[in-house]
């Protein structure tokens, strides 16, 4: 069967509370409160994203998101008590696309959910390509190449990566990332900073000193196109 998203969580009456509460609304949620439980479930059914708590009853959401990416790109936000800047930037590194601490308003986590839900089921799907220096993007195919080397991007990293590239050699601030990349104006400076790092390591010859996305100090990221 096909869920728009799975809820992985041992709070049992806040997940069934959210479940329901995505359902009223059209977006078809399943829940589960373990990891065991989560693999079980992708057995026999699909999802398009997932709410992953942090404390698990027999395992932590940061080894469950680890063991997921190993063979999916499927976005994963965290939901967490835990507040800890290093929690957060932890659960980003390892693949996750979004931290939403708890507690939460259903309301805005819905509007989260369906905005990511958006992104993921409507990509672009240009025929364009760009190619500069060793660097080649297929935008209708979703591949990079490095070098002729395939990268793996996730889909957030990809979205990234495209709108800076669709906009070369141009400023781009941060609030016009958080609006055109994450949909979104209150994702937070780690979640981007963590996302262009990734990037960075992945296409960058050398990430501490990047020959194609640059920081500007105090305002945003340009990608900087050699002619």
């Amino acid at each position: 069967m096909k869920y728009d998203c799975l809820i992985v969580d041992d709070e049992v009456m806040l997940s069934k509370n959210t479940c329901e509460y995505f359902n009223m609304f059209g977006v078809k949620t399943f829940w589960v409160a373990d990891k065991k439980s989560c693999l079980d479930f992708f057995r026999e059914n699909e999802a398009d994203l997932i709410l992953l708590d942090i404390n698990l009853s027999d395992t932590s959401g940061f080894d469950l998101c680890r063991h997921l990416r190993k063979t999916s790109n499927i976005p994963i936000l965290f939901i967490s008590a835990r507040t800890s800047d290093d929690d957060m930037v932890l659960a980003l590194n390892i693949g996750g696309d979004d931290y939403i601490k708890k507690p939460y308003s259903l309301t805005v986590l819905l509007a989260k959910v369906k905005a990511v839900l958006k992104r993921y089921q409507n990509l672009e799907t240009d025929t364009e390509t760009f190619t500069n220096g060793d660097l080649h993007i297929s935008f209708a195919d979703k591949c990079v190449l490095v070098g002729g080397n395939k990268i793996e991007l996730k889909t957030m990293e990809f979205k990234l990566l495209s709108y800076l590239v669709k906009n070369k050699n141009r400023v781009v601030p941060k609030e016009a990332l958080f609006r055109n990349v994450w949909e979104d104006s209150i994702v937070e400076d780690n979640t981007l900073n963590v996302h262009v790092r990734r990037l960075r390591e992945k296409i960058e010859k050398n990430p501490n000193e990047p020959l194609y996305i640059k920081t500007v100090r105090g305002t945003g990221y340009i990608f900087e196109a050699k002619s």
